[in-house]
């Protein structure tokens, strides 16, 4: 089975959404057949490396909100968060531009590192209130996951995987990804949102009955049209073709 999901690092939801995925698919007993893979999506492509501003005070002006507000808007999306297991520690984040550690994790994938990477970028914003918009701070999460520190570096240096991120991101545009987690299942069904865990168990079994009754292949020809064919008894023409 096939999962693509759409996500951003500074994306709370994104957290959410992946864990009540990893819920569903450990329930559905999926674990050896779903395939999991992360597509970029910035939320803001245009937001610096580095501010002065405290998250709160930049949902504030986003949202036309006081920063009490946005406190409380961030308190409740912590609840949620709780409820999965995750600790958001807002009053800590850093705000940044996600670009570099897309990058990076397009690299990752070509080395089989992209959960682990994923779920480390995610962990380093959301709970361990580090950069990830910074080189040394990427390079760290990299090598922990066991990518090599001078590739990753090298990476991050010039302009590897630019094309990969920004042709995600035009993918998702094309699909009508208009906010993140977007779940792709199988090239045929979409899930938007960090939809409750029941909503993706139930979409998850809906896909693996489907697969289950999936059609066999229907044969063109009649069992008495055979044609040239090789099987164990080797190759024969059959006797209406010599």
């Amino acid at each position: 089975m096939k999962i693509e999901v759409y996500s951003d690092f500074v994306c709370p939801f994104c957290y959410i959404g992946k864990r009540r995925l990893e819920e569903a698919i450990e329930r559905s007993s999926l674990q050896d057949e779903a395939e999991v893979t992360f597509k970029s999506f910035e939320l803001d492509p245009n937001s610096p490396v580095n501010t002065d501003l405290t998250i709160h005070e930049i949902l504030a002006k986003k949202y036309g909100t006081s920063i009490e507000q946005a406190e409380r808007m961030s308190e409740g999306v912590g609840q949620q968060a709780a409820a999965t297991g995750l600790n958001f520690r807002f009053d800590n984040m850093i705000p940044t531009n996600t670009f570099d550690a897309h990058r990076l994790a397009k690299y990752s994938s070509t080395k089989g590192k992209e959960a682990a990477l994923t779920e480390e970028l995610l962990k380093a914003h959301f709970t361990d209130s580090k950069h990830i918009g910074d080189h040394e701070t990427l390079l760290d999460l990299a090598e922990k996951v066991g990518l090599d520190r001078g590739e990753s570096k090298a990476v991050l240096e010039g302009n590897d995987y630019h094309e990969s991120v920004r042709g995600d991101e035009s993918e998702a545009h094309t699909i009508g990804v208009q906010g993140v987690p977007f779940f792709v299942i199988n090239d045929k069904y979409a899930i938007s949102g960090a939809q409750p865990t029941e909503v993706f168990v139930g979409a998850l079994e809906k896909v693996k009955e489907e697969e289950k009754q999936a059609s066999k292949l229907q044969p063109l020809t009649s069992t008495e049209e055979k044609g040239m064919v090789c099987d164990d008894n080797g190759c024969e023409i059959p006797s209406e073709n010599k």
